[in-house]
């Protein structure tokens, strides 16, 4: 069965930005509080706001794409993508929000953090064997390119710390 190029890029695309933005928020309000109740909060927040925020981004930018298309190429449903893309990012955020539910801070926040880093690692092997490349390359990119931006949250919240 094919998967239609753009679904892939609504699961890809939520479940990273999920991982990398819940986790940034996540550790960020964590080292800036270090009150598990207002972490939680903003995890929370973050999970049901961008997800909701990223399907409505998926379907409009989609339906521009498809007005735009005089040729009739894109057969994507536009209600599909913004599901996949809702679903994406919210099973995403679930990620590293699990650690802080269930453990103590800052011990939560170290495997938020190692959560979502695994969980890029094995989104970029599911992407290269969908897209057939090199696990290993896209795997690393993924991690090294999702990593970098958690670690500004992190930096943030031990920066500003209130």
């Amino acid at each position: 069965m094919a998967i239609h190029e753009d679904y892939l890029r609504s699961t890809v695309f939520g479940f990273q930005d999920a991982l990398v933005s819940t986790t940034g928020v996540i550790v960020g309000v964590a080292a800036g509080t270090q009150d598990k109740q207002i972490v939680l909060l903003a995890g929370v927040v973050t999970i049901m706001v961008e997800a909701l925020s990223m399907a409505v981004g998926q379907y409009m930018s989609e339906k521009t794409v498809h007005q735009m298309d005089k040729t009739g190429k894109h057969t994507d449903n536009l209600y599909v993508g913004a599901l996949i893309m809702y679903g994406s990012y919210f099973l995403g955020g679930l990620v590293p929000l699990t650690p802080i539910v269930l453990y103590r801070l800052p011990e939560a926040s170290i495997l938020s953090i190692a959560f979502s880093l695994i969980g890029l690692f094995v989104l970029g092997i599911t992407r290269a064997k969908i897209v057939k490349e090199s696990p290993f390359r896209s795997a690393l990119e993924v991690l090294i390119l999702g990593g970098a931006a958690t670690g500004i949250g992190l930096l943030v919240g031990l920066f500003l710390k209130v």
